[in-house]
């Protein structure tokens, strides 16, 4: 839960501070961050602002207008689809996707399918809690993956 980061505005600051510092000194050269629904909102547009960057939002199916790209996943519960607008990148773009928690993957695994068929270059995926147990990142495959806090 990182509703304790949120509420406090010198330990948010920090966050970012600390997810800018990591990806500057990772890709010297990035065009966007993806972000997932919903916590990614959070952490995304801030990081992006502060890289110069843009955002673009990867969301649950039926939250974005005009035409998508949509792909099915399995979740530990169901199964959802994520969506992303089909014009939200050009290929070759490098795009970092982040989110708040990567546990089980199938979420991130997801968001990285609907950017590879957008032709993006995906350099990693950064969250800031990993839960290791899960062995989410291993789903990733060679897709890079960074996480600030592990837990077991």
């Amino acid at each position: 839960d990182i509703s304790p980061l949120l509420k406090d505005p010198v330990a948010f600051r920090t966050l970012i501070d600390l997810l800018e510092d990591h990806v500057r000194a990772s890709f010297p050269k990035i065009d966007i961050i993806a972000g997932l629904d919903s916590r990614g909102f959070l952490i995304g547009p801030p990081l992006a602002q502060r890289l110069g960057i843009g955002f673009v939002p990867i969301r649950k199916k039926g939250k974005l207008p005009g035409p998508t790209e949509s792909v099915s996943y399995a979740l530990e519960y169901g199964k959802a689809e994520l969506e992303i607008q089909s014009d939200a990148v050009e290929p070759g773009q490098k795009v970092v996707i982040v989110d708040d928690l990567l546990a089980t993957g199938g979420t991130m695994c997801a968001a990285c399918e609907l950017l590879k068929r957008l032709k993006a270059e995906i350099l990693e995926c950064l969250v800031i809690i990993e839960l290791k147990l899960l062995k989410g990142s291993e789903k990733l495959n060679s897709i890079p993956f960074y996480s600030l806090l592990q837990y077991d």
